[in-house]
């Protein structure tokens, strides 16, 4: 991530006028100290993984990949909260289960260690298709989520895809590992034209949804949860066209893990009628 924040800094050092470079290194300045208060907090919480190579902790904790997202995962100074951090947390109140959480960005290695047995449980923007059930178990879902196109307004304020057959010859990047790329390509078909696509295999759909914002890139699809949490930061950004249908998100968990998957679904049925859950929705998806 800071790699990330350092590489758009001197790309704007570049191409902005010396007013626009103030106000962006005052922005990245702000990104990164967030950042340094993350990781501070997080190597004094012992709900979550130490530094270096994952590895399962064995007995009967039980392992979370969680991504990183304004709707999954964040951490600012002594703060941590997230829908999906929040909805374990309480699931391991209520019936005396130990959840280790291990921060990821990327979807792809986090689904990768799934299979190894590193992970028991992937807790991130991956929705519940028929490919996908195909490959994973997926828990009783938590919610429902669209894929949404991310792009910059202009000066003006106008839009330059206004529909999706604008997106015919255009590039959009994707998060690696997650379903936009087989979705942008059945656009494609869709439409009768190309669309590129490019895979980030390092980020996730925050840091992504910053290349957009930042000038880096110029489209990019996430889900809809998190872009609109992000786009109430940055008005220049407009999320509003959707290339996708509503699908369910859900816990993911390696397709022999039935037993856990079993025990969740009872869990998490539970905890959807209970009114804390009801207040996790209001404050995380509306």
């Amino acid at each position: 991530m800071l790699q990330l924040i350092f590489f758009f800094y001197f790309c704007d050092m570049i191409r902005v006028n010396v007013k626009q470079k103030r106000a962006q290194i005052w922005l990245y300045f702000g990104l990164i100290a967030v950042v340094v208060l993350a990781m501070i907090s997080l190597k004094h919480c012992r709900s979550f993984t130490p530094a270096g190579q994952p590895r399962h902790s064995g007995g009967d904790t039980i392992d979370v990949a969680i991504e990183y997202s304004p709707v999954s995962f964040y951490s600012y100074a002594d703060t941590m909260g997230g829908f999906n951090y929040d909805v374990i947390r309480l699931i391991g109140a209520r019936h005396d289960r130990k959840f280790k959480f291990h921060p990821v960005a990327s979807l792809s290695v986090a689904l990768q260690l799934l299979r190894d047995g590193v992970y028991d449980i992937v807790a991130a923007q991956f929705p519940v298709t028929a490919q996908n059930r195909n490959n994973y178990l997926f828990t009783e879902p938590l919610y429902i989520d669209r894929q949404v196109l991310v792009q910059r307004r202009d000066s003006a304020g106008k839009l330059t895809v206004k529909s999706q057959l604008d997106l015919a010859g255009r590039t959009v990047r994707v998060v690696a590992g997650s379903p936009m790329k087989e979705r942008i390509l059945g656009l494609s078909r869709e439409i009768g034209d190309t669309i590129h696509v490019v895979e980030d295999t390092e980020y996730g759909p925050e840091q992504v949804f910053l290349l957009v914002a930042t000038g880096y890139d110029s489209l990019a699809v996430i889900n809809e949860a998190v872009a609109r949490s992000m786009a109430a930061k940055y008005p220049q950004i407009d999320v509003t066209t959707a290339v996708s249908f509503s699908q369910f998100q859900a816990l993911t968990l390696a397709k022999s893990n039935t037993a856990l998957c079993d025990s969740l679904n009872v869990w998490i049925k539970q905890l959807k009628a209970s009114p804390e859950y009801k207040a996790l929705s209001r404050r995380y998806l509306k």
